[in-house]
C-alpha cells in the first residue's frame, strides 16, 4: 500500500532521531518515496547524509539552499507534492511552532502549507510528553484534523521509565500503510475470519491436528483491519502475532471449541471467512490419562465433528457474506464446487496441494475463487498478504454492488 506513495518525513531534534533511520530505510523498501526534511537542531542527533544515503534524496534542511545562486527550497511546492507528511520523532519545540502557527524554518512552514493528512509521532521525556502545555498542542493539533501516533511507553534517554519513547518504527509504517489501506465500504463492516489449525486431543498429552500454520487467515485478518473493517479472528493455536492492532482475537483449540465460538459471533457478522483447518473427525473418547504403549497395534474410534461452514451456511440471513476455502488434491474444481453449492457460501476458495508454493506452511499461495453467480476468479502465485488483498478486493466489490 506504499509502493509509489510521496511521503515527506520530519525530523526535529530529539534523542530519538536515530530511529529516523530505520523509519527510511523501512519506507523506501515498502516502496515509498521519501522525502526527508531535517531541523537545525535534528542535524545535531543523525547527519543529513545518513538519511540522504537511506531515501536517494537530498535532504532539505534551510529555505535558502545557496545565496550564491538564490537557489531556494519552494515549501509550498513541497506541501503540495506529498501524499501524507509525518513528523518522527515530533520534539515539544516543533509541536508547540505547528500547533501556534509559527513558519521560521522549513518544516513548520511546509506544515502549514501541506494540503495532504499529517501524522506527528511525539517523542520526548515523560514529564515534558504529559506537561500540560504538551498536552494542550496535541489536542490544538488534534483539532486541525492531523493524527498523532502516541508515544510509547518505556525507558526514556533521562533514565526514566513511562511514557514518551518515540513509536517504533515499525508501528509508524503500520500506520501509515492502514492509512492508506483505508476503504470507506469496508469501515464499520463486522468482519469474522476463522485461522489456524485444530487439535483433537487424545489424552492429556497427544493430540490429532494437521499441518496448518494460520498465515492465510491472519494475513487475510490484517487486510481487513488496515482497510477499516472491525475484525474477530477466532484462531486455533499458532505461533503467529496480533496481526494487526484492533484485531480482536479469539484463541481456541479444538474443532467443538471453534464452532462454538464462531457461531456466538456470527450473528453480529457482516462476513464470515471460514479460513481455517478445521479437523473432520475427533477421538469419541479422550483418555483421562496417558495412553502407555503396550500393543502392537493401535486403533481410535473417531466421530465427525460439526461442519461449521454447513451448519452457519444454513443460519445465514439476508446481509450476511460467507466465503469457505477447500484445499484438495484431486478433483479440485468439482470438489470446491460441490462446497460452494451445498454449503450456501457466496465465495469458495480454492487450494490445491499440486502447486508448488501453496497450501499449509508456504508465505505464498495461488487460489481460485468460484462464487455463487458461476464467476470463476483465477489468480497467479502471489504473496499471502497480496493473496488477501485479492480477496478483500473481490468482497469490496460485491458488497457495494446495487443487489448487495
Amino acid at each position: 500500500m506504499l509502493a509509489g506513495k510521496r511521503i515527506l518525513l520530519g525530523v526535529t531534534g530529539s534523542i530519538s532521531a536515530y530511529k529516523s533511520a530505520l523509519l527510511v530505510r523501512l519506507l523506501v523498501k515498502a516502496g515509498a518515496d521519501v522525502q526527508v526534511v531535517m531541523t537545525e537542531s535534528a542535524q545535531t542527533f543523525i547527519t543529513p547524509l545518513t538519511l540522504a544515503t537511506l531515501s536517494k534524496r537530498p535532504v532539505l534542511t534551510q529555505f535558502v539552499a545557496n545565496a550564491q545562486t538564490g537557489e531556494w527550497t519552494n515549501h509550498v511546492e513541497l506541501g503540495l507534492w506529498a501524499d501524507v507528511l509525518v513528523v518522527a520523532p515530533a520534539s515539544a519545540h516543533t509541536l508547540a511552532r505547528c500547533a501556534n502557527g509559527l513558519a521560521d524554518d522549513l518544516l513548520s512552514a511546509m506544515y502549514l502549507s501541506a494540503r495532504c493528512p499529517v501524522f506527528f509521532a511525539p517523542a520526548m521525556d515523560l514529564d515534558m510528553y504529559q506537561h500540560p502545555a504538551t498536552t494542550g498542542n496535541l489536542a490544538r493539533l488534534r483539532s486541525f484534523g492531523n493524527q498523532i501516533i502516541n508515544a510509547e511507553y518505556g525507558e526514556l534517554a533521562s533514565g526514566l521509565v513511562g511514557e514518551g519513547r518515540l513509536a517504533e518504527p515499525e508501528t509508524i509504517v503500520q500506520t501509515l500503510t492502514a492509512h492508506f489501506s483505508r476503504r470507506p465500504e469496508l469501515v464499520g463492516r463486522h468482519i469474522l475470519i476463522t485461522a489456524g489449525p485444530t487439535q483433537e486431543p487424545l489424552d492429556p498429552v497427544r493430540y490429532i491436528s494437521n499441518h496448518s500454520t494460520g498465515k492465510m487467515g491472519y494475513a487475510i485478518a490484517r487486510a481487513f483491519a488496515l482497510a477499516g473493517a472491525q475484525v474477530t479472528l477466532v484462531s486455533g493455536p499458532t505461533a503467529l502475532p496480533l496481526p494487526a492492532p484492533g484485531v480482536r482475537r479469539i484463541d481456541v483449540r479444538s474443532a467443538k471449541d471453534m464452532f462454538d465460538a464462531t457461531a456466538a459471533e456470527f450473528p453480529g457478522a457482516d462476513l464470515l471467512i471460514l479460513n481455517a483447518a478445521v479437523a473432520d473427525y475427533t477421538p469419541l473418547h479422550v483418555a483421562d490419562l496417558k495412553i502407555k504403549k503396550k500393543e502392537s497395534e493401535f486403533a481410535l474410534d473417531l466421530t465427525r465433528t460439526t461442519d461449521i461452514a454447513a451448519t452457519l451456511g444454513a443460519r445465514k440471513q439476508p446481509g450476511q457474506w460467507l466465503m469457505g476455502f477447500a484445499l484438495e488434491t484431486d478433483n479440485e474444481h468439482a470438489n470446491a464446487l460441490d462446497k460452494l453449492q451445498r454449503k450456501h457460501l457466496d465465495w469458495i476458495v480454492l487450494n490445491s496441494l499440486r502447486d508448488t508454493g501453496a497450501g499449509f506452511g508456504y508465505d505464498t499461495n495461488k487460489i481460485t475463487v468460484m462464487d455463487k453467480a458461476g464467476q470463476t476468479h483465477e489468480f497467479a502465485l502471489k504473496s499471502k498478504d497480496a493473496v488477501a488483498q485479492d480477496l478483500l478486493d473481490l468482497v469490496a466489490r460485491a458488497m457495494t454492488a446495487p443487489s448487495a
